[in-house]
């Protein structure tokens, strides 16, 4: 059983829950950033983790979700600044789903990301201000232990091949 936790991170926020999911997987395992990730075929269990930007997940993340085949089994993984339930987040995940319709989705999970002081500071100087730009405030210090907890619970409580 070979298991990939691949993850897209710019700020470091979907590597630390990638890193929490790869400590917790107790079977042959790889953690790989996207830009390096093998050839998902052979993977039983692939935990596949992106930003949200632009609504989406991260441009080289859905790559690599195109090409995860039907033998294996896919946790989806997300940050984001946007509140959790939001349209946004929603839609990211619905996008990632459609991405690995080959495979089997056997759950999901986001949480907020904090954001860096400095690409907030450039969105709130945009016209019109992007919609998650109001909720980031609520994303300090976030990931954070909590959502590392829940996390891990709900991957506990998943029917995963380990």
């Amino acid at each position: 059983m070979k298991n990939l936790v691949v993850y897209s991170s710019k700020t470091g926020n979907t590597k630390k829950l990638a890193e929490a999911i790869y400590e917790h997987i107790p079977e042959e395992k790889e953690i790989k950033p996207v830009s390096e990730a093998p050839d998902p075929e052979g993977y039983t269990f692939i935990a596949a983790g992106f930003r949200i930007e632009n609504g989406e997940p991260d441009k080289e993340i859905q790559e690599y979700l195109k090409k995860i085949l039907e033998d294996c089994q896919v946790f989806l993984f997300a940050t984001h600044a946007s509140e959790r339930g939001s349209e946004v987040v929603k839609n990211a995940m619905k996008t990632a789903r459609e991405l690995v319709k080959r495979a089997r989705v056997v759950g999901e999970f986001d949480c907020l990301g904090e954001v860096p002081e400095d690409k907030l500071q450039e969105a709130r100087g945009q016209s019109p201000l992007p919609e998650w730009v109001k909720d980031a405030e609520k994303a300090k210090g976030h990931p954070n232990e909590e959502d590392i907890r829940e996390l891990l619970k709900l991957l506990d409580s998943l029917d995963l091949p380990w």
